[in-house]
This record gives C-alpha cells, structure tokens and sequence, in this order.
C-alpha cells in the first residue's frame, strides 16, 4: 500500500499516513525541472558560462541550484544583482547560447520517473507539461528524455510569461479544465495553480523544501513517484 497523505492547512511536519484516495482529476500537469528531471548539472554550466562571458565570477554550484525552478530572467536578476532589463536579457541569451548546444541534454530523469508515467499512460490517464523553461527547449528536454509519448502537451514559457500565465493560458484554449491537478517541486508551481483556482500537489523529491511546499497549503503532498502513481490511479 502506497504511502499519501492529504495535507490539512495547517501542519508541522510531513508523516504520510495509510493511503487516502484522490480526486478524479481530468489531467495530471507536471513541471519539469525538479519534478520529472534532475537540471542541475546544465542549469549550473550554462549560468557560469553566462556569468564569466560578461565578468562575473563564477559561482558555486549550491548558490546556483536554489534557484531552479523560478524564471530564469528571474534567477539571472538576482544572480548578477540588477535590474536593467537589458543587460538581463544579454546574460540570458548567454545562458541559452550554451544550453541550446548541450545544456538541454544534460538533464537526468529521477528515479521511479519513467515507472510512475507509465502506469498513469497505461489508466489512461490524460497528462501534461508546463515548465517555466523556453518553450522551445521544453520540448527538446521532454523529446531528450524520451518523455513525450506520456504527455497531450508540453507547455513552455513564452516571451517572459510567467506560470500562473501558461496556466491560464491553457485554461483559456481548453488544453485543460478547472479540474486539472499541477504537480511541481517549488512553491511557484503551486502559486500558480492557486492564482488559477486549480488543485496544486507538492512533491519532495526536487528543490523545494517541505516548509516552502506547505507554506503554499498544497492539496496533496508526495515523497516519491511511486506514491503519486498509486494514489492517482485508485479508485
């Protein structure tokens, strides 16, 4: 028996109990990074690539992975300590020069990844993707991978939309309905579900702390893949 717990609103620590069945949801939507693939290693060697094009020192791998997950326009603003729209739009452009070339293959799936997909394909259970990464390259880290045969759509940011955004968006062509589930590792995954009216579930093992995924009041709350598959396709 899987191990699932529904979150109240308030809580102290994660200590999943016997299985709690889900809701029907009618598609699944998951973020990619941190929640389908390890990015670490490309998102790591194309900031720095990024950063000591135009100067910058080089930094050090944990001061660079706390910020997957977020925008990448964002995570750069910060990284580089201003706000001057262009010259984030330059390291920007930077960092996709590099990962266009390499950074997009060098994801690693999670463990458990590919079994949980699968057996939500085969209940025929509608799913998706909307990641805050360019859409362009979503879809060839998804075809990398070797994900895209699980998933209806793979959703990209466009320009500097933002989650909340992609997901209305969806919303608004119909690609999913207000009984869609977003599954995501970050807190920013969950806000936009939120901001959208739509059910959120946290997941734990990305980038995202249990404080940070319950601070958001997430619907649900997973430790690993397998336990999502189980209590998703339970009647």
């Amino acid at each position: 028996m899987p191990c699932f717990s529904a979150l109240p609103k308030k809580f102290t620590g994660y200590k999943p109990e016997r299985f709690i069945a889900l809701p029907k949801y009618s598609t699944l939507v998951f973020d990619l990074d941190g929640t389908l693939a390890d990015p670490a290693t490309g998102f790591v060697r194309c900031m720095n690539y990024a950063l000591t094009k135009f100067d910058y020192t080089p930094l050090p791998d944990h001061d660079i992975t706390r910020h997957i997950g977020p925008p990448l326009e964002q995570t750069i603003q910060l990284l580089i300590g201003s706000d001057d729209s262009k010259h984030v739009d330059e390291v920007t452009a930077a960092y996709r020069e590099r990962y266009a070339e390499l950074g997009y293959l060098e994801n690693e799936i999670y463990s458990g990844i590919h079994d949980m997909l699968g057996n939500l394909a085969a209940a025929n259970i509608p799913m998706g993707v909307c990641t805050s990464k360019h859409h362009a390259y979503a879809h060839k880290v998804v075809e990398a991978l070797k994900l895209d045969p699980y998933f209806n759509f793979v959703d990209g940011a466009k320009g500097k939309m933002v989650k909340s955004q992609q997901l209305e968006q969806l919303l608004n062509d119909k690609a999913i309905d207000g009984a869609a589930l977003m599954i995501g590792d970050r807190s920013v995954d969950l806000t936009a579900a939120h901001t959208n009216s739509l059910k959120s579930a946290g997941v734990l093992w990305g980038y995202g702390s249990l404080e940070e995924l319950s601070a958001e009041s997430p619907s649900h709350l997973f430790n690993n893949p397998a336990d999502l598959a189980a209590a998703i396709m339970q009647d």
